[in-house]
């Protein structure tokens, strides 16, 4: 899968159901049709606003105008039909057990298994996240995505926030945007590192081996910080902390820094050395903490989530703890 780990709203994926038709109030009068639109459509973001203004899907009085246009107060607007959303179409509820962490009226939070690809595409399009989340909760069908806001590699494990409403989407999403979702991940990588520190380097598609990423500069922003946890002869387990949200950030940047993930089979080295490690089949990474505002009460919320089992033994069978 080649999509980025936070979604946006702005995606051409990323349209939900049909609003209601609503009538611009005369105190917006003079107003600019796009500030009215995001003063009566508040549970929708700017850039899908915009995307559908720009599309031509928005009619005032049943006119298309563009985003600068004055009101006058009084005009009907609707939101044209939408072509229907692809999963809508083709994915399918599939009985899948997930391992519900929370759940309430707006949010869901799972603590993903190993080998559950999150979203449906080339190669994957049944027995994914996605389709789980339509069995366990089938209003999600009416939502971009299933309610997905971001996501993990299939191979990674722990701990995902799922929207079950359009506002509560919304806001999660815009949470991440502002890089106020706290994310904490093990890693456990090859190499002893010293210190604690931040790996500050751009990413995007590799310009030659375009399946993977790579440190590009002028690439997308990317941020991690990260602390040493344990030191194990040799490998280092790092506790990691994303602030921005790009494909593979930390399975890229730690090989960047020349600490590669164990039993990463992208960026880990060709040759495993270490017998320790041999025979560990997937990147050694597990998204242990999340930490969000409540979509809706604006509550603090965290959650952990344990090493699952095959981490564990790992940890312990190189001498650490698997307690971490």
């Amino acid at each position: 899968m080649n999509e980025p780990e936070d979604y946006s709203p702005g995606d051409p994926d990323a349209r939900a159901s049909l609003p209601a038709p609503r009538r611009v109030p005369v105190e917006l009068a003079g107003a600019r049709l796009d500030q009215v639109l995001a003063r009566l459509f508040p549970e929708h973001s700017r850039s899908r606003l915009q995307a559908w203004l720009k599309d031509g899907l928005i009619r005032l009085d049943g006119m298309e105008r563009q985003a600068k246009h004055k009101v006058h107060g009084g005009e009907e607007l609707v939101v044209a039909g939408l072509p229907p959303l692809p999963e809508q179409l083709a994915f399918e509820p599939e009985a899948i057990p997930l391992d519900v962490v929370y759940e309430d009226a707006s949010i869901l939070v799972i603590d993903k298994p190993a080998g559950l690809v999150v979203h449906p595409g080339s190669g994957n399009w049944s027995g994914t996240l996605l389709n789980a989340l339509l069995h366990h909760a089938p209003a999600l069908a009416g939502l971009p995505r299933a309610g997905i806001v971001h996501r993990l590699d299939k191979d990674t494990t722990g701990l995902m926030v799922v929207a079950k409403t359009l506002e509560a989407q919304t806001d999660l999403v815009r949470q991440l945007q502002q890089r106020t979702v706290a994310r904490h991940y093990y890693a456990l990588v090859y190499g002893d590192i010293a210190s604690d520190g931040e790996i500050d380097a751009d990413i995007d598609r590799h310009p030659v081996q375009r399946t993977r990423m790579a440190v590009v500069p002028g690439g997308r922003p990317a941020l991690t910080r990260y602390a040493v946890r344990q030191r194990l002869h040799g490998l280092t387990l790092v506790e990691c902390r994303l602030q921005t949200g790009r494909t593979h950030q930390i399975r890229v940047h730690m090989a960047h820094l020349g600490h590669p993930l164990v039993g990463d089979p992208v960026y880990g080295p060709r040759r495993v050395t270490d017998s320790r490690v041999d025979g560990f089949s997937r990147q050694a990474l597990h998204a242990f903490r999340l930490g969000l505002l409540h979509p809706a009460s604006g509550e603090d919320m965290v959650w952990s989530a344990p090493l699952p089992a095959d981490f564990a033994a790992l940890l312990e069978k190189v001498g650490g703890r698997a307690d971490a």
